[in-house]
């Protein structure tokens, strides 16, 4: 049994509202930073925002997904129309001392975006360019407001796609993507968004542009300033554009769902999966929570009786071969083995793994994001489920299985929680039971963090998993790109 020894609960985390008071600043200041950026980026390219309980249209630049400023926070927002632009932001920036919060689609679930009081919030949402699309060195050249699913689309006439898939790839964006390193479905096989970045185009604090990495996929000229940049969450840099790797679309692709009598069983199914000469594209790893709760928000049958599920995607050639060695492994698992050859079956299973899970405004809940071994998955789910128990909060969890990248959810109804709970703050078991979990990942050889980065939400983790030594370092190289630490602070590092 996996018992770490507690610290401070966490407080900052998902879907909690940032309470601390914002520090004064002076509306003048604001007033003529803003006049200073509109002469240099348009009228239509800068708006002053105040978060408070009404701030109209410009309240989706308040925060993430993960929660918004603080009631008062006055905040510029910045929407360049290019990297000239870009460069001009953060140019007047330096210049006049203001922290900026580099932004895409909003759609982290970190913290990661949230505004700084008398800051900028830079918006890279105009910068959607797919500047060039090349098939014989099988690279794309696109700027950082591309929605992630956007690049696949404008690939596949091409006969090719761009392997890094979040779940959120239908709202997230590339410069977003590689901001907090993001995963996704197609991890395994395709590895993650650092993966799948050749070279980035980069504006530093003082408006420098800044061009890293190569076109070709080997290169060890100087340090590789391109994966420094890549998962530093916008605290040492604005990627503006990146050179991509792009993949040919599978000739084939096939789904198999198994399923298994206990979620200990399926993580054994994972390992029968990589005793086998198969390695899929995907390995999603389904808990009976999980399960139920995808059942009761789509009406599917999901469940069935099955305590845990194992969705699996093969792709390439040979793909009947894979489906019949991966068969094998699976039912040697113990394992019940469905082959999905309808497409469209296929594709709404992949589709409620996605985005089916279905979260009551009756049941205040925390997602979580941490990643172990993925050999050591059936003991985090153990640990998981006891911690639960201990603490008395509602327990399940979903995994990319084929990576050891779990996204727990730690849930109690709001009747149970007792009164004086503020609005978007969330219980004392829940923020116990997560602070738990973490230290449960680290114990196994995992992280605090597998796809979601740090932001404000995980900052007080940082200690856990990261020596004195390297976090003084990464603070001198924060120092040396971003000497005024004006580029979003307060997050990641």
């Amino acid at each position: 049994m996996l018992h770490a020894e507690r610290g401070p609960p966490a407080r900052s985390v998902q879907e909690i509202r940032v309470t601390s008071t914002p520090t004064p600043v002076r509306s003048r200041d604001l007033a003529e930073l803003a006049a200073r950026l509109e002469a240099e980026l348009g009228p239509d390219a800068v708006t002053s925002a105040v978060v408070a309980q009404e701030t109209g249209g410009e309240e989706r630049f308040a925060g993430d997904r993960s929660g918004s400023a603080a009631a008062g926070t006055r905040f510029l927002v910045v929407l360049p129309q290019d990297t000239a632009g870009v460069q001009a932001a953060l140019r007047l920036a330096h210049a006049t001392g203001t922290p900026v919060v580099p932004r895409g689609a909003g759609s982290g679930l970190s913290g990661g975006a949230i505004p700084v009081d008398g800051g900028i919030v830079l918006g890279l949402e105009r910068l959607t360019a797919v500047r060039e699309i090349d098939v014989l060195d099988e690279v794309a050249v696109v700027e950082a407001g591309v929605i992630t699913a956007d690049l696949s689309a404008a690939l596949a006439p091409h006969g090719f796609f761009y392997a890094p898939d979040p779940a959120s790839a239908r709202l997230s964006t590339i410069g977003g993507n590689i901001a907090t390193n993001a995963g996704g479905l197609h991890c395994a096989k395709y590895g993650v968004t650092r993966e799948s970045v050749l070279a980035l185009e980069a504006v530093l604090a003082d408006g420098t542009l800044l061009r890293t990495g190569h076109r070709s996929l080997k290169g060890v000229t100087g340090l590789d300033l391109t994966q420094l940049l890549i998962g530093s969450e916008g605290t040492l840099a604005v990627v503006t554009a990146a050179t991509v790797r792009i993949r040919p679309l599978p000739v084939a692709r096939r789904t198999v769902l198994a399923r298994f009598a206990s979620v200990e069983a399926a993580a054994g199914g994972v390992n029968a999966i990589s005793r086998s000469p198969v390695r899929p594209a995907a390995t999603e790893l389904m808990d009976a929570g999980t399960l139920t709760d995808i059942d009761a928000s789509t009406g599917s049958l999901l469940a069935e009786g099955a305590s845990a599920i194992l969705l699996v995607e093969l792709d390439g050639y040979g793909v009947d071969e894979q489906v019949c060695d991966l068969t094998t492994a699976l039912v040697g698992a113990g394992g019940t083995v469905r082959e999905i050859p309808d497409e469209d079956e296929a594709e709404h299973l992949w589709e409620l793994r996605r985005s089916g899970r279905g979260f009551s405004p009756e049941v205040l809940r925390l997602g979580e994001d941490i990643a172990v071994p993925k050999s050591r998955l059936a003991e985090i789910f153990t640990a998981l489920t006891e911690i639960g128990e201990r603490h008395g909060v509602q327990t399940s969890a979903l995994a990319h299985a084929g990576d050891g990248n779990l996204h727990p959810c730690l849930a109690l109804p709001r009747e149970e929680a007792g009164e004086g709970i503020e609005d978007g703050v969330l219980p004392a078991p829940i923020l116990a039971a997560a602070d738990e979990l973490v230290r449960a990942a680290l114990d196994l050889g995992g992280t605090i963090s597998g796809e979601h980065g740090i932001g404000t939400a995980k900052h007080h983790w940082l200690d856990l998993e990261l020596s004195p030594a390297s976090r003084a370092l990464q603070q001198r190289l924060k120092s040396a790109l971003d000497p005024d630490h004006l580029l979003n602070p307060g997050k990641a590092l």
